[in-house]
């Protein structure tokens, strides 16, 4: 079974070519304008947003950039928008559909995460998942993938615990902040999860708004619990994109090592 593409064409380009041009221009502003937001860190985490590329693209490219140490395997925890349900989805994926090539799956990890945590089974189309899949092939071209996309009820801590205690691991947690609130309302807001996720603080996390609120503070909790660190990498709203900041969605990005 093979995880088809199903935002292609929407939130990211449909053509290889396309797809590595944005990278190339990503790169280029970062080149030019944020070569100090790349450090030397053995990234163990991302935070990543999931909008079209036009939006937010650049902000997760940021943040890919900075894993220096090449993953063996990458796992997304991504939050489900289309499909609700009790807990966490896994499928044991043959392979993941990109442009820019296949993503193997890794079917011996979801054997191990299947005997240690209870999974539902979703045949979803998720795209907060699927609009990494792009960048994951291009910055990690043999890492294999396992998807976990979560709804209501999702227990996630000791899942987040279990994939960073392996160092040959790479977790990704999807998120985008704030919606449709005009720009100055929307900052605020968004600095709250800033906040939370700079100084590992619940309290302060749940002050703000994201989509992917349930993964992020799992996110925050298990890091605070195993001592790691965390940088904020980007932060930016499409209000900075289109310029009009009458109802914006806000996206963040974060390492954590």
């Amino acid at each position: 079974m093979k995880r088809l593409m199903s935002v292609e064409g929407a939130f990211y380009p449909a053509s290889k070519d396309e797809v590595l041009s944005a990278f190339s221009y990503f790169d280029e502003i970062a080149e030019e304008h944020f070569k100090d937001r790349i450090y030397n860190h053995d990234v163990k985490a991302l935070i990543v947003p999931h909008a079209g590329y036009v939006y937010s693209g650049f902000t997760a490219n940021l943040a890919y950039k900075n894993v220096l140490k090449k993953p063996k395997r990458v796992v997304i925890i991504a939050p489900s928008h289309k499909v609700a349900f009790d807990g966490v989805s896994l499928n044991d994926y043959e392979s993941y559909l990109t442009p820019l090539g296949e993503i193997k799956g890794d079917s011996s990890y979801v054997k191990e995460l299947k005997s240690r945590f209870a999974f539902t089974s979703i045949r979803h189309e998720e795209h907060s998942s699927e609009v990494q899949f792009p960048f994951i092939k291009h910055y990690f071209e043999d890492a294999t993938l396992v998807e976990l996309v979560y709804s209501q009820n999702a227990k996630l801590d000791e899942i987040i615990e279990f994939v960073l205690k392996d160092e040959d691991n790479l977790l990704l947690i999807s998120t985008d902040l704030s919606h449709f609130y005009e720009q100055k309302e929307a900052n605020r807001l968004d600095s709250f999860v800033i906040d939370g996720v700079e100084k590992l603080d619940i309290d302060t996390l749940a002050k703000g708004e994201a989509c992917g609120m349930l993964g992020v503070a799992s996110m925050v909790y298990v890091a605070k619990k195993l001592g790691l660190h965390v940088k904020s990498i980007d932060y930016r709203t499409s209000g900075d994109i289109t310029k009009d900041t009458s109802s914006v969605v806000g996206y963040y990005s974060a390492i954590f090592y």
